[in-house]
């Protein structure tokens, strides 16, 4: 299956076990820091003229991809329902599939763009996927969650939200942070939990055998987190004992168990590993990117090109900053970013600007991140005054 995709030349994909998949909410793709070719660009600086199929070569592709698409699901769920051992990384025939049909779909609305149907429950734009397919969707998403339920022993939490909100916010703290850019931290990293898992605690990866739980961080990843937490414990004590008797307690827990499976430790380690040396740049951040939806835009672009967006991040000039290396360009489009239709596979080039408005599938996930947090510090103020 993924060969077939591949020999469309619908995508480019240059590690696509590891892609992130912005349905379903699982990385992912790591670029080195050193695979960058980046520079400063006006955003009036425009892209090659990009060819556009005929209408009729337009729909024969993406009626293709529907079929290519159901045909798939039926395959993975008639193995499901018939408990047949399913293959190494069950999802990932799925994800392309997926890929290929929204791909041919934009290709087949670029052709006519009459063909734009109606608004989808999903928030995806009509460009980009036809209403008429939400069923396919709904079991695209129902295979994932079987396929990516968590262990029988995973340890789970009932306040996973509240956990992933606290742990961000005393984090950015013991960084000595102001206020708001402690409440920054705390609403980017609910962000990022939804954006990693779509909001499900300790779960594994369908598309990745390295990926697992809350953060979908690898074993590594997990391990450099822990040691990072325990250089900082002391000084979130002073301020936080509940959530350091907390973290004791989620310790003894866990015991020999992976880490990735306690849904606290998972996000605790996540957070240091990736997210907490690059809090102390939320102020800057902030100012530069003032909508907290770009915020966490921002944040989980890290996760995808984190050379060349840390890069950014220290240029002075965020919003312009060029990347242009094919193997970057590469990397996003593996990640759902200039993924879609020819036009968009034609770029060569883009602004981080131009990069973040791309990001339109994540959109959904950070909304209701945002209403989310607003409900949780609502609820805690109303509880305690939490400074």
């Amino acid at each position: 299956m993924m060969a077939a995709a591949l020999a469309l030349g619908l995508f480019f994909t240059p590690a696509a076990s590891n892609a992130f998949d912005a349905i379903t909410g699982t990385l992912r793709s790591f670029v080195p820091a050193n695979m960058s070719n980046i520079g400063f660009i006006s955003p009036a600086h425009g892209q090659p003229a990009t060819p556009t199929k005929s209408p009729s070569d337009a729909l024969y592709g993406y009626d293709r991809a529907v079929e290519q698409f159901k045909s798939v699901l039926s395959r993975r769920r008639a193995e499901i329902d018939s408990n047949q051992p399913l293959p190494n990384l069950p999802g990932q025939a799925l994800y392309l599939a997926r890929i290929t049909m929204m791909s041919a779909y934009k290709d087949l609305t670029d052709a006519p763009p009459a063909k734009i149907g109606r608004p989808n429950k999903f928030g995806i734009p009509p460009a980009y996927f036809d209403a008429d397919n939400e069923p396919l969707l709904d079991e695209y998403m129902n295979l994932f969650n079987i396929m990516q339920a968590p262990p029988f022993n995973a340890q789970r939490s009932d306040t996973p939200f509240e956990d992933v909100v606290d742990l961000g916010r005393d984090i950015a703290r013991a960084t000595g942070l102001d206020a708001a850019s402690v409440e920054a931290a705390g609403r980017i990293s609910l962000g990022l939990f939804l954006a990693e898992t779509n909001g499900h605690q300790n779960i594994g990866n369908a598309r990745s055998n390295k990926y697992k739980g809350s953060f979908q961080t690898g074993v590594s990843e997990d391990q450099n987190g822990r040691k990072k937490w325990a250089a900082i414990k002391e000084s979130i004590a002073t301020f936080d004992p509940a959530l350091i008797a907390r973290d004791t307690k989620e310790e003894a827990r866990v015991g020999k168990l992976d880490h990735r499976y306690n849904h606290w430790t998972a996000v605790r380690d996540g957070l240091m590993n990736a997210h907490a040396d690059l809090f102390r740049q939320i102020p800057a951040i902030v100012t530069a990117l003032p909508d907290p939806i770009d915020q966490m835009k921002l944040f989980e672009l890290i996760q995808i090109i984190p050379g060349p967006t840390k890069s950014a991040l220290n240029s002075g000039n965020l919003a312009n900053y060029k990347i242009s290396d094919p193997t970057i360009m590469g990397y996003l489009r593996n990640n759902s970013i200039f993924t879609f239709g020819q036009a968009d596979r034609a770029r060569t080039s883009a602004t981080l600007r131009e990069i973040l408005d791309a990001m339109w599938l994540f959109n959904e996930k950070f909304e209701r991140a945002l209403a989310k947090f607003s409900e949780i510090r609502a609820r805690q103020k109303g509880e305690k005054p939490h400074s």
